[in-house]
């Protein structure tokens, strides 16, 4: 019974310990790169962008980010459905979803969801959905997810305009 308890706690402790310390990568470091003194220390992190500084969120920082603008299958995502009135357009969600569009023939409206599964340029690293609205006469209204022609389209014409743009990019 003692050596099972024994064991136990040992198995235990084990347990923990690796738990812990595999969460984190050890980095060494060396003495002489690190300054001593505590706000030397923080004044460095702030400048290698591991803090944050009160009198830096004051600063007017000239940064450029080029989040969407560098990846080619959400521009031509956009560039394909610039034509219908868009409701949510979130790079770092990964979707763009339109506002429902007729073309005022009748009374069925879509909506076209496009979400961004990978930044490849490839048929499987985009799932797209559309949904169809009929309403009849007296606004009495049913949506469904179709299975239509226009979601292979779009696929086909992102993929194609995604790799044209990329490839302008590696002109450049």
């Amino acid at each position: 019974m003692k050596y099972s308890r024994t064991l136990y706690q040992f198995s235990l402790i084990l347990f923990c310990s690796v738990l812990l310390f595999s969460c984190s990568k050890f980095k060494p470091t060396d003495a002489k790169n690190n300054p001593t003194n505590a706000l030397e220390r923080a004044r460095k992190n702030v400048e290698e962008g591991r803090g944050v500084s009160v009198g830096g969120l004051f600063k007017n920082k000239n940064t450029n980010y080029e989040f969407s603008t560098s990846n080619p299958m959400w521009r031509a995502s956009l560039e394909i459905l610039d034509f219908l009135p868009l409701n949510v357009v979130d790079y770092s969600g990964g979707i763009i979803i339109t506002d429902w569009y007729n073309d005022d023939q009748n009374n069925d409206s879509i909506k076209i969801t496009v979400r961004f599964l990978s930044n490849e340029i490839r048929s499987d690293s985009l799932k797209i959905s559309v949904h169809q609205k009929k309403c009849s006469a007296n606004l009495n209204c049913k949506i469904n997810s179709i299975q239509s022609r226009v979601k292979e389209e779009l696929i086909t014409s992102i993929i194609k305009k995604a790799a044209i743009l990329e490839n302008e990019l590696k002109k450049k």
